[in-house]
């Protein structure tokens, strides 16, 4: 495998350095990525080595790294590197945290809006900190049942909060490209932990807050 550990692979803050570039002809990036491309270009009919698809394998083996650098990344690690002691007791939301992953069944994308709630106990965590975590684990190959369900236990587990509350919403293209072809449908998930769960005031407080 070339390319200096793929691209010096993922920087500290979650994203990669370059700007996946070719920067040479010849490049080679994952040799073994790319030969499985080329051989899925013939195996539908293609020829690999016409001009629009020659560079094509490489390409395809940057952008998968990269849809699946969740994998070497730690949800633990970003939440810890900033979490702030502060005396809150009121609910905490981030609203409309895009995200894009992959269907395991199918590979294909799905893609919509993560909405996260938690209840402080006596520590914060930085907000842009909550959208790296639904990132780890949304740049994997996914369900999104089981997604939601991750980011709501990391942030359970590594923030000590009284409660965490996850709802995602999201567009499948493996419905919407195929199969029964419905492009218009939505699928919403929920996950509740601690005072989410047990408390349905707090739950109901927390729901009344992604309509507004």
């Amino acid at each position: 495998m070339a390319a200096e550990g793929r691209l010096a692979r993922i920087a500290t803050d979650g994203h990669y350095a370059d700007s996946f570039e070719a920067d040479a002809e010849n490049e080679v990036y994952d040799e073994a990525k790319e030969r499985l491309v080329r051989q899925m270009l013939q195996e539908i009919g293609e020829d690999p080595e016409r001009e629009g698809l020659r560079r094509t394998p490489l390409r395809v083996a940057k952008a998968m790294d990269f849809l699946t650098s969740g994998y070497e990344l730690s949800a633990e690690e970003i939440i810890k590197k900033a979490v702030f002691d502060e005396d809150v007791k009121e609910m905490v939301i981030v609203r409309d945290i895009e995200f894009y992953s992959m269907c395991e069944h199918h590979m294909l994308p799905f893609f919509g809006h993560a909405h996260v709630g938690y209840l402080p106990n006596g520590k914060v965590v930085g907000l842009s900190k909550v959208a790296r975590v639904v990132d780890v684990f949304a740049r994997r190959l996914q369900v999104q049942e089981r997604l939601t369900n991750q980011v709501a236990d990391a942030l359970m587990e590594h923030l000590g909060a009284h409660g965490v509350a996850v709802v995602m919403e999201a567009s499948h293209t493996c419905m919407m490209m195929r199969g029964v072809q419905k492009q218009s449908s939505t699928t919403v998930s929920s996950a509740m932990r601690g005072t989410f769960e047990d408390d349905p005031r707090t739950r109901s407080e927390f729901m009344s807050f992604l309509h507004k």
